[in-house]
C-alpha cells in the first residue's frame, strides 16, 4: 500500500520492481532490478529513463512497480 502512496519528483532515481498482482500495467520483464530516473507524469503513471546498453529507454510504469532508490 505504501509503494502506492509515494510521490516521486522529477529527478528521483527509482528502481523498477514487478508487482505480479498488477500484471496488466507491468513493464517487460527485461526491467526487472534496473534503476531509472523519473522524467515526469503521464496520467497516473509515471515516464521513467532506464539506460540500457548504450541507449536510453523510456518506460511508462504504474506506481506499484516502481521503489524509490536507496543507494
Amino acid at each position: 500500500m505504501s509503494r502506492l502512496m509515494y510521490e516521486y519528483g522529477e529527478g528521483d532515481k527509482v528502481v523498477v520492481d514487478i508487482d505480479p498482482t498488477y500484471i496488466k500495467s507491468a513493464p517487460h520483464r527485461r526491467y526487472q532490478g534496473r534503476v531509472g530516473v523519473v522524467a515526469g507524469r503521464q496520467g497516473d503513471a509515471y515516464i521513467v529513463l532506464v539506460e540500457v546498453g548504450s541507449k536510453v529507454k523510456k518506460l511508462v510504469v504504474t506506481p506499484e512497480h516502481l521503489v524509490p532508490f536507496r543507494g
